[in-house]
């Protein structure tokens, strides 16, 4: 077995935990040598240098293409010495937003927030790797085997099941075999460029039905770049649910927004898309209240584990389409008791039931129908096909959308409402269990 080191073996210090040195010289051959905010990993053959200030370092560069850098490794003090020959700088997409999203939580992990600001992505191709002379450490074992528990969950992931119970599956086997806490599954809107959460797990309020917009946050950068975006610190500028705990603190506000679930500090985070080719499902996100909690490789586990989720949904679309159309069932008399108020306004397609904010968007669409046709026909089964086909609903083309949609429905009624719920009565088709008369009031 060969003993070189290669890029893949160091990837620890690529963290940004410790500050890299990098060593230029100008046009003329003099040296200059100074500190590195971070050196990101790209490939086995690549890295890129956050590019921050038009300084000596960077003129050197332009100047003259080749450079040194020194890494240590944070946890065994082992050094590396790279010899690097710059390529070129990117400014956008995929590379430059988890480099501008790890910056972020390092700046202000040293108190550098409004100074550390990523003005280019400043990619190299690796020349050499060699290992500095020194004393080092034995390398900590990690707490949890990262390739048993990604067989395992991939194993569960592959199993028949629908879209609810994959999405139980999956944070089942987040908690018992990666140790993780607090995670979210995230599904994609794709004509209002947001996603919904799904499915939940480790908080006090699960927040299913609650929205990040495509560009917003780790959740919404990783969505929109198609690339897992991680942060190690704590950092401000990737926080949620702010503005929207601030709305609904407004007791004269009328809110049709659910408060994101997400920790008020979290120190570390993962985003990874859930994506199938070009296809964009969604987001796997998790989080941690330890600071450097999740590192390259729980991100390429779970990259795994996500790619494992996008097979199995593209897997699903063709069985939906092959559901049975039963008959819906006959009418039923309505439920007893105060009857409950659902209120629906057109606008937004929200709908509040005894006054309380329950869902809006397609979900509310789909629940207005719903509620209309028990009201008025006595219905109380349908059909996945024909609300796919009601053209009331708007319901965009991707299938799987509906069954997503129809899952958080079930769990915010699940949540908010103890008389109303939808039961599975077979593949394709499904109950609306109604406990209490309902009293329709459409608004403009």
């Amino acid at each position: 077995m060969s003993d070189a080191v290669t890029l893949d073996r160091i990837r620890n210090s690529l963290e940004g935990v410790a500050p890299a040195a990098i060593a230029t010289c100008d046009a003329d051959g003099t040296p200059n040598v100074s500190l590195l905010s971070q050196v990101h990993y790209v490939d086995g053959e690549h890295v890129a240098l956050s590019y921050q200030f038009f300084n000596k370092t960077r003129r050197n560069l332009l100047a003259n293409p080749v450079a040194t850098l020194q890494l240590v490794d944070p946890e065994t003090a082992a050094q590396h010495r790279l010899t690097v020959r710059y390529l070129r700088t990117e400014t956008d997409g995929p590379l430059f937003e988890s480099m501008k999203a790890k910056l972020s939580g390092i700046a202000s992990h040293v108190g550098m927030q409004g100074v550390f600001r990523l003005l280019g992505a400043d990619v190299c191709r690796v020349v050499s790797v060699e290992r500095v002379p020194g004393a080092s450490l034995p390398a900590e074992p990690r707490g949890h085997g990262l390739l048993s528990a990604t067989r395992r969950c991939c194993e569960r992931l592959a199993a028949d099941a629908d879209q609810a119970e994959l999405f139980d599956r999956l944070l089942d086997g987040l908690r018992s075999g990666f140790g993780v806490e607090h995670a979210q599954i995230l599904m994609l809107d794709e004509p209002a460029d947001r996603l919904y959460a799904v499915a939940t797990m480790g908080y006090r309020e699960s927040g299913v039905g609650a929205e990040v917009a495509l560009g917003e946050g780790v959740i919404g950068v990783a969505a929109r770049e198609r690339v897992p975006i991680r942060i190690t610190h704590v950092t401000a500028e990737y926080g949620y649910g702010r503005a929207v705990r601030d709305r609904i603190a407004d007791a004269a506000a009328i809110i049709t927004e659910i408060p994101f679930p997400g920790l008020p500090e979290p120190y570390s985070q993962l985003a990874v898309p859930i994506t199938a080719g070009p296809r964009l499902f969604g987001v796997l996100f998790v989080e941690s209240r330890r600071e450097f909690r999740f590192r390259y490789d729980d991100e390429d586990a779970l990259a795994t584990v996500a790619a494992q989720l996008a097979a199995r949904l593209a897997a699903l679309v063709p069985a939906a389409e092959a559901e049975e159309t039963a008959p819906a069932g006959a009418a039923v008399e309505a439920g007893q008791g105060v009857p409950a108020t659902v209120r629906h306004y057109a606008a937004d397609d929200s709908v509040f039931i005894d006054h309380d904010y329950l869902i809006k968007g397609v979900a509310g669409a789909i629940f207005w129908k719903l509620a209309r046709d028990h009201v008025e026909q006595g219905r109380t089964d349908f059909t996945n096909r024909e609300l796919r086909l009601a053209a009331d609903i708007r319901l965009p083309d991707a299938a799987e959308n509906l069954e997503a949609r129809l899952i958080l429905l079930q769990r915010r009624l699940a949540e908010r409402c103890r008389f109303l719920r939808i039961e599975k009565t077979g593949r394709g088709r499904f109950r609306l269990a109604v406990d209490r008369p309902l009293s329709l009031e459409a608004m403009p």
